[in-house]
Parts: C-alpha cells; sequence; structure tokens
C-alpha cells in the first residue's frame, strides 16, 4: 500500500514520505499536489491550519481535522473516526494550501469535519492491509450474486474501511436500482456492513485508470477531479470533426480534454467572422468554407464563380471585403485578395521522420486484393464451357445454356450413319 520512500523505519514505528508526497507512484498516489509554502514561515500571531487532507483508495480524498497534539506530515499514516468504526489514510497534503483545496471544493470548515484519531500503529496497517486483500474476492463473488438476482447493473469497484467492518461498492446503472435484496445477500456473504454508491460513467473511469490516446495517463485518473460538463459545441468552436469515436474517451462521454483550450478558442474566434458569412462578388458569391485561426487565415470557396477549390485571404482582407459589401462595393473575383504561396513549412526530409504508412493504405490494399481476385475468376471462367461468350458478353453462362448444350449432344449421339452399300440399304428397307 506504500512505495519503498514510505516504508517504516528500523524501530517499525511509520515515517514520513520522504519525498515529500511528490514520487507519484503506488501508496503516494498520481500527482499529489506539490506543497511549495513547506518550510514558509507563518506571520507572527497566526496558527498553522488544523485541516489536512487525507487520500484513500483510487486517489479518493478527504478534509480531516487533526489534534493540537498530534503532529502529521505528508506521508504519515493516520486512524480516522469513520462511520461506525475507524478507517485508514494516508496524509497527502497539509497546510495552508490545504485551506484553498477546501474553497476550490466548496468544503465548509465547521464541525461537520471529522477528525484524526492518532496516528496508525504496525497492527492498525496490518489490518488494512488485510481488508484490502478482500476485495478482488469479493468483487468477483458480488458480481455472481448481482448476476443471479439479474440485476440491470455494473459493479465497477469495493473499497473496505480500514477496520475491515464496512465496505462500499461502487456500480454504475442506467436507471434506478432496488438493491434492497442485493444488499442483504452481500451482507450475508461477506458478514460487513454494506455502503452501495452510484457513481457516473467520468467516476468510473477515474477509479479503473487507463491510458489514452494521447499515450499518457488518463487526467481524471491522475489530476483532474473537478467533472466539467463536455458539450460539442467545445469541438465545433475547435473545428473538429464530429466523429463520436474520435471524440469519446474511455468512459464513452466527450473527453475532458475538449474543455482545455476552449477558452482560448472562443476568444481567438471573436474576431474571425461568422461561418455562415458571404462575400458578394461580381462573378457570384464566395462562402466561408474553414477558418485557421493559428495562422489567421479564412478559406473562402466560390460555387457560383470560375475559381477551382478553396481560396486563402488573411483575417484582414477578409475583414475589408465584408466592409465592401457593405459600402455596396463588390471586387472582380477572390484572385485579387488570394494569399500568395510561400515556401513550405515543413521540409519533405522531415515530413515522415518515424516511416509511417500512408492514411490510405487500407484502401490501396483492398483494391489490389480486388484485382488480384478478378484475375482469378478470369482465368477460372476460360476453362469452363461458355466462358469465351461469357467473357465478351460479360455474364457468366446461365444454367439453361449448360442444358441445351447436352440435349445438342445427345441427339448428335441418336443419328443414324448413312448406309456403305446399295445391299445394306436394300435390307434395311
Amino acid at each position: 500500500m506504500s512505495c519503498s520512500n514510505c516504508r517504516n523505519g528500523e524501530d517499525g514505528k511509520p515515517r514520513g514520505c520522504r519525498s515529500n508526497g511528490k514520487c507519484g507512484v503506488e501508496g503516494c498516489g498520481p500527482l499529489t499536489v506539490f506543497d511549495w509554502l513547506e518550510g514558509v514561515a507563518l506571520p507572527s500571531g497566526q496558527r498553522p491550519f488544523d485541516v489536512v487532507e487525507v487520500r484513500f483508495k483510487a486517489n479518493r480524498k478527504g478534509f480531516f481535522r487533526k489534534p493540537s497534539k498530534i503532529d502529521v506530515h505528508v506521508g504519515d499514516v493516520v486512524v480516522l473516526d469513520a462511520d461506525h468504526g475507524v478507517d485508514v489514510g494516508v496524509v497527502s497534503l497539509t497546510g495552508e494550501l490545504v485551506r484553498a483545496q477546501m474553497n476550490a471544493r466548496r468544503a465548509k470548515d465547521d464541525h461537520e469535519i471529522k477528525r484524526i484519531e492518532r496516528k496508525a500503529t504496525q497492527e492498525d496497517i496490518d489490518t488494512w492491509q488485510k481488508a484490502s486483500m478482500r476485495e478482488a474476492e469479493t468483487i468477483r463473488g458480488a458480481r455472481g450474486i448481482i448476476k443471479e438476482l439479474a440485476l440491470d447493473m455494473k459493479l465497477t469497484d469495493v473499497e473496505f474501511q480500514g477496520d475491515g467492518k464496512k465496505a462500499t461498492f461502487y456500480y454504475t446503472a442506467e436507471n434506478r436500482v432496488d438493491f434492497r435484496e442485493l444488499v442483504r445477500a452481500l451482507a450475508s456473504a461477506f458478514s460487513v456492513r454494506i455502503d452501495m454508491r452510484q457513481i457516473g460513467a467520468r467516476q468510473e473511469a477515474a477509479r479503473i485508470g487507463g491510458i489514452g490516446v494521447c499515450g499518457r495517463e488518463l487526467c481524471c485518473s491522475s489530476w483532474l477531479k473537478d467533472f466539467r460538463s463536455v458539450s460539442t459545441s467545445a469541438a465545433r468552436y475547435q473545428q473538429m470533426s464530429l466523429n463520436p469515436q474520435k471524440l469519446a474517451g474511455q468512459c464513452g462521454k466527450l473527453k475532458c480534454c475538449l474543455n482545455f483550450e476552449l477558452d482560448q478558442y472562443v476568444e481567438a474566434v471573436k474576431n474571425f467572422p461568422s461561418p455562415n458569412a458571404k462575400v458578394k462578388l461580381k462573378e457570384g458569391r464566395a462562402f466561408v468554407f474553414k477558418m485557421d485561426i493559428f495562422k489567421r487565415l479564412v478559406y473562402l470557396i466560390a460555387p457560383d464563380g470560375g475559381a477551382n477549390g478553396p481560396v486563402a485571404v488573411t483575417l484582414e482582407d477578409m475583414n475589408e471585403l465584408l466592409e465592401m459589401n457593405q459600402r455596396g462595393e463588390y471586387p472582380n473575383s477572390l484572385t485579387e485578395f488570394a494569399l500568395e504561396e510561400g515556401p513550405d513549412e515543413v521540409d519533405e526530409t522531415y515530413s515522415n521522420v518515424v516511416g509511417q504508412d500512408s492514411l490510405t493504405r487500407f484502401d490501396e490494399e483492398r483494391r489490389r486484393r480486388k484485382k488480384r481476385s478478378g484475375r482469378k475468376n478470369r482465368s477460372g471462367n476460360k476453362n469452363k464451357p461458355g466462358g469465351d461468350e461469357a467473357k465478351a458478353s460479360g455474364k457468366a453462362p446461365s444454367h439453361a445454356n449448360k442444358t441445351d448444350g447436352n440435349n445438342q449432344g445427345k441427339q448428335r449421339k441418336k443419328r443414324r450413319r448413312p448406309p456403305r452399300n446399295a445391299n445394306e440399304k436394300a435390307g434395311k428397307s
């Protein structure tokens, strides 16, 4: 449950995390908040903040008040006051940064905050580890019970309390589930208090974890704790293809990273014209095809005119075109404002540095396979009766043609040979 930096000392008592919670592996949890105020002296007369942040399984965190007689540091294992017993967790943050974290999560500093009982002893840690080892077996057994009861729900994870007297079952479900009978079956099967807690798809992905398409650990399981709603308008602002397979994450919902740069895109798009803007020309109308906010370019296409393909104009020229239309002036064509093509920004030598295949390699391979199969079919038809006729007409020989050919052969066999001499002719007559 802890990393190499959080092991106990020679006397068997737990020591604080020697890397101040920055190791980011196993027990220390992923991407723990760095305490940059550590070692900074408080102003005279100000007491240290008495609330600390404690981390549990799957990076679940909570705020607890420490007694004045207990001095805890990041990485210490502590025993906490819990419902119907005690729980065990690891201190992840102390000091004034805890106050900032509470404000960010809108947690109130009142009497409802539970207290830290004491620092964990070796006996408390052993009990905590034994309870954690029961979780995998409990998940398998609980899923079997859910299948027998035919409940429309998915069990995601099980978390035991530090003393092993209570287990929290996390599940996802589309509709309301009546799990009263399930709670009785689970309590009798595992002899613990049962707490059923429904979570969403994003919380499920955060607890399970995984690797995203970017090649890094999921944001929700490493550092993202504020799950904001993500809509398709975020993809539209960033001019991304509305492909559900590319925009959806491992949770099946829209990726949270669509909101990361949304504010910058919204601010940049304010300077651009509307996507529905139209420019009147003497040869017809031009419509906005796409916009490139990084290069500050607007691509116009004129289906009514003679321009071939989209024409790139700068943002300043686009605004000038719209102002000319407002004054009643109409340019001859877009070529007057077209951006002159300069040298390529990417050298051809570095355009394929990793040797990746073409995006159309599957289509090319499919066409080659069709050509090979067509050659085999044509070579096979040459050996069949009627193959030349079928090749000439473009149609395969039908079953009726085969039947006619067999009948004609039988009729040829039934024809009598002519008489050889006059005696044979007279005898037959």
